[in-house]
């Protein structure tokens, strides 16, 4: 199924230079050596998490699925890279008819994930598998690292909810994938039009400081704003002084006024000045919102304020301090021959320095306490034990390479909210921490 047949209205184009230049001369080489039709796998996995978070979340998953189907070297790109010289002639031949032909298993989208769990898995031969590493990688550590920190801030939040703002804070396109990665994390909505247009995610705006200071008075603003979107809009009060404001913006719209916005100052101070305020008023109905550089710390020290929805932007689209989650993509087998029978051997990196990995294609499951709460992470090669077949992770995404695991972006959203609810409650504590439950292995 493609984005079309979801509805989706846009498409991606060809990622086939979505990749490292080191992916193409291996590949040459692979040719020339006849390594490159080996049978391999490879797994995408994490060493460690953000330092101090309690759990990862994978977010990214459907747009890898649209990078695969969309991995082809049209006549231009091999062009690019015959005229640079960047691989010979036969192997801009092979690269023309390109395909993804493998399989994909992963942790389903919007699952949490711990240290060492092998949330992507990519068998093929290694020609195939090889190109995909980057795009990959740079798909699946932008998103989860966005998903991860708005995550964290929809915890923090409760059942208030949360409106990404973060496209002017990062690249254009990245502000999209953004804006998605936030939706499955919890948030609500987002001000960016084309991730709306691009993902179904229900939009939000008004009115910025530049639509209040165009006008010859405070009033005439909202004067104007109510009379063209309605009494239920939302009027921005921090231009100049908030509490003429609020009175102002009251005595312009009636107590049916929807909200107010709140942009600088002490939040937690100023959110009770004009809860009082509006009630004294008797706008009780208006709800407030609140803006201006938040994260999950912030949102977590105004619980208590008559706040009812945050807006957040640079925080949220840098990940809150973590803009990678630090995936990797690793062969850890590959069959000792080309030959379509030759078994699969396991390997791994053996050197020192903390990048050492454990060989074998891998199975992950999560076990649970007699309350149905996860205790650990249990990953292995092999036969999976018995007691831990009903609760495995990896869920068949591409056979054969046709993508048979595409989701609605909903169901990623309601997945995570499941995923983070079933955890051990220290899992959404902000105060730094070792991941909530361990990793186990049994190889």
């Amino acid at each position: 199924m493609n984005t079309a047949e979801l509805g989706l209205p846009v498409d991606v184009p060809s990622t086939a230079l979505f990749t490292d230049h080191y992916e193409l001369t291996m590949l040459q080489a692979a040719l020339k050596s006849g390594t490159a039709e080996r049978r391999s796998v490879f797994e995408v996995f994490t060493r460690r998490l953000p330092s101090g978070r309690r759990y990862g979340v994978v977010c990214g998953t459907g747009r890898v699925l649209d990078a695969v189907r969309n991995f082809r070297f049209d006549e231009a790109q091999l062009a690019f890279l015959r005229e640079r010289a960047v691989v010979d002639d036969a192997t801009l031949d092979w690269l023309a008819d390109y395909r993804f032909t493998g399989d994909i298993w992963g942790y389903p989208e919007g699952e949490v994930y711990f240290p060492g769990s092998p949330i992507l898995r990519v068998e093929g031969s290694f020609a195939e598998c090889v190109l995909l590493e980057t795009v990959i990688l740079s798909i699946l550590n932008h998103d989860s690292a966005i998903a991860a920190a708005a995550s964290r801030m929809a915890a923090a939040a409760g059942d208030r909810p949360l409106m990404e703002m973060g496209a002017r804070r990062t690249h254009e396109l990245a502000a999209v994938a953004a804006s998605r990665a936030a939706y499955v994390g919890g948030f609500s909505s987002t001000s960016d039009l084309a991730a709306g247009f691009r993902y179904g995610i229900p939009t939000i705006g008004t009115s910025a400081h530049a639509f209040t200071l165009v006008h010859d008075s405070e009033r005439d603003a909202f004067t104007a704003q109510v009379d063209s979107l309605g009494r239920g809009t939302t009027l921005l009060v921090d231009t100049y002084d908030v509490a003429e404001a609020v009175a102002l913006a009251v005595e312009v719209a009636g107590p049916e006024l929807g909200a107010v916005r709140i942009d600088s100052g002490d939040l937690l101070l100023v959110a009770h000045r004009v809860r009082q305020q509006l009630d004294t008023l008797g706008a009780e109905g208006t709800r407030i919102v609140v803006t201006s550089d938040l994260d999950e710390y912030a949102i977590a020290s105004l619980a208590a304020a008559p706040v009812d929805a945050y807006g957040v932007g640079t925080q949220l689209v840098t990940g809150s301090g973590h803009p990678t989650a630090s995936m990797v993509y690793k062969l850890v087998a590959r069959a000792a021959s080309a030959d379509a029978d030759a078994p699969l051997e396991p390997v791994a990196k053996r050197s020192g320095g903390g990048k050492q990995t454990l060989g074998g294609r891998k199975w992950a499951a999560r076990r649970y306490d007699a309350y149905g709460v996860p205790e650990a992470e249990v990953i292995g090669t092999g036969e999976v034990p018995e007691e831990l077949a009903g609760s495995q992770l990896l869920v068949e995404l591409v056979r054969g390479g046709e993508v048979v695991g595409r989701e609605p972006l909903e169901a990623a959203r309601e997945r995570h909210a499941a995923a983070r609810a079933s955890l051990p409650m220290s899992a959404t504590q902000l105060s730094r921490g070792e991941p909530v439950i361990p990793t186990e292995y049994a190889v």
